[in-house]
């Protein structure tokens, strides 16, 4: 056994770490053997040195390792989920769960809450009279088996050492590293006991790592690991350079959801991603044997109302009303003001930056910049106009929902300054790219 210091050393100097050293240096983030400095220069030396496929795979494995590991084989169909590595407007999870319950799979989504301009799938169920996002396990294991999903937050037993290494790169810039950040997500993904893993990895102006180049070895990372760790993964680069939903802010996305669930409103690119995830999950849990099945499965789903029965009993099971499908302004916060935001001129959405429409919602008290402060589900932006739209006296940039004068001018001022207008309508890129097998590897 090494001292930390000599680990630590070892990775400094560019060597790779065998796989006991990389477990050790996990006991001691777990057991608080390794102080601070030392978690912060382990992760410091792993910044700019990065990290072999065999060490990366043995650092996710560890960090799953440092606390429980649910076991879900005794469900009668294959344990899936997905994860997003976030966004603005990105309330896929809601009827993606549903909708993949709906088609035979079984969905115990472990999600987190949002930071900075990033909205959270807690956030947006706390939103919810009643939802409880933190129930205890018999509850959890109960509502999945009866009702085919689960959204919850992280239980404290669940890869601790994880959130001991996450709180340091916080607070020492080095959260973008790929190695820290795969072994991140997939061992809390790992730690939940799962079949099968649909990745939606971002890009663009709202994304945490914008750069298409970027996302894609993110991406790459995340397969090949989780695949080395056991667990079938597979993944898709979605467009962040608009929003993907018209609406952003706690409450209007689950009204947002709803809607989309019960096909009163679904907005075709928010439909295609969520189809094309669940359409994933669906092929990792052998539930279809070809995409067009697993596609035309999941648009039955939506289609017949089997999707939005299941949300509907979900949320009920875990405390929320019974009749929120059907009478959602009865249960969701409003806000007080509601106005729209125009732009200065008439003309088309040439750009949009994403991260500061997302920072605008945090102007108006609906996302937090540091995990203590409180978030007002009521507020945030609604119709948002996407790239190539045409702006003008009849179509606002958007429809601010704000609790106060202060809050409604903040986000204006941010709001606008978002956009960017132009003379001639912008063809919108590619909204999903697969990440090619070839790179799995």
């Amino acid at each position: 056994m090494r001292l930390p210091q000599e680990i630590i050393a070892a990775k400094r100097d560019g060597q790779s770490l065998h796989p006991g050293d990389i477990r050790q240096m996990v006991r001691g983030l777990t057991d608080g053997s390794v102080s601070e400095g030392q978690a912060a220069a382990f992760a410091m030396a792993i910044f700019f040195r990065d990290m072999d496929a065999e060490e990366r795979v043995a650092l996710t494995l560890a960090m799953r390792d440092s606390g429980s590991v649910l076991d879900w084989r005794d469900l009668p169909g294959p344990a899936l989920d997905k994860h997003s590595t976030g966004g603005v407007g990105d309330t896929v999870s809601l009827p993606l769960a549903a909708a993949v319950a709906a088609c035979g799979g079984y969905v115990p989504m472990i999600s987190g809450r949002g930071l900075g301009h990033t909205g959270g799938t807690l956030d947006k169920l706390d939103a919810v009279p009643g939802y409880v996002t933190q129930p205890g396990l018999e509850l959890f294991r109960r509502v999945v088996r009866e009702q085919g999903c689960a959204i919850i937050g992280q239980t404290a037993d669940l890869a601790p050492a994880d959130r001991r290494l996450y709180a340091i790169r916080d607070v020492t810039a080095t959260v973008e590293t790929i190695p820290l950040l795969t072994s991140s997500i997939l061992s809390k993904k790992l730690a939940a006991g799962l079949h099968g893993l649909a990745m939606d990895v971002k890009f663009g102006s709202g994304a945490f790592l914008p750069p298409l180049e970027r996302a894609s070895e993110l991406a790459s990372a995340l397969v090949s690991v989780a695949n080395g760790a056991g667990l079938p993964t597979t993944a898709l680069l979605t467009a962040m350079d608009e929003p993907l939903a018209s609406a952003a802010g706690n409450a209007l996305e689950v009204a947002y959801a709803l809607d989309h669930l019960t096909g009163r409103r679904r907005e075709p690119r928010f439909h295609a991603v969520t189809v094309a995830l669940s359409a994933q999950m669906l092929l990792l849990g052998r539930l279809a044997a070809s995409e067009a099945e697993a596609v035309a499965m999941v648009e039955r789903a939506f289609d017949s109302g089997a999707a939005a029965e299941r949300f509907a009993a979900m949320i009920a099971a875990l405390g929320g009303p019974a009749d929120l499908l059907k009478r959602p302004q009865a249960h969701l916060a409003a806000a007080p003001i509601i106005r729209p935001v125009f732009a200065d001129r008439p003309g088309y959405v040439e750009a949009i930056d994403t991260r500061a429409v997302g920072l605008a919602v945090v102007a108006l008290g609906g996302g937090r910049t540091r995990p203590e402060d409180g978030i007002d589900p009521a507020v945030g932006i609604v119709q948002l106009a996407g790239l190539g739209e045409r702006v003008g006296p009849d179509r606002p940039l958007g429809i601010v929902h704000a609790r106060s004068e202060d809050g409604f001018e903040a986000a204006r001022i941010r709001l606008k300054r978002a956009y960017r207008r132009g003379e001639t309508a912008v063809t919108r890129g590619p909204l999903i790219i697969p990440v090619e097998e070839g790179s799995r590897s």
